[in-house]
């Protein structure tokens, strides 16, 4: 698993990881935002190997987090499944193909991975 930063243990953060490790999500980020955006604290983004398992992951993860008390994610792309997003609050969740993935390419655009410009984020 790849991960920008360590989650808090015992934090939903690490329970999003933990459940996109265990479905076998492929290239796991997380991305920090504190500081960045008021919108959440962390943008995890991972990938699957179908539509059948990015909308698989996408239930199971939503399921989780209502069990294990964060209440009801919002969900959107859950019919398509080429790019499912969860908002559990602190934490958006981004899930793609890898082809879409690819495209739209967040980490570059939040100033991580490996095509981001070496000044971004405050790095350089």
């Amino acid at each position: 698993m790849t991960t920008i930063e360590l989650a808090e243990p015992g934090s939903m953060h690490a329970l999003i990881l933990d459940q996109l490790d265990e479905d076998q999500a492929q290239d796991i980020v997380s991305i920090p935002l504190a500081g960045k955006s008021s919108m959440a604290d962390h943008m995890v983004i991972a990938s699957g190997r179908s539509t059948r398992q990015v909308a698989a992951m996408a239930q199971k993860l939503a399921e989780r987090l209502k069990r294990e008390g964060h209440g009801s994610s919002r969900i959107e792309g859950l019919p398509a499944a080429d790019w499912v997003l969860i908002d559990a609050g602190d934490v958006v969740i981004h899930l793609f193909r890898p082809e879409v993935r690819s495209f739209y390419n967040l980490e570059r655009m939040w100033g991580f991975g490996e095509d981001a410009p070496a000044t971004a984020g405050g790095q350089g």
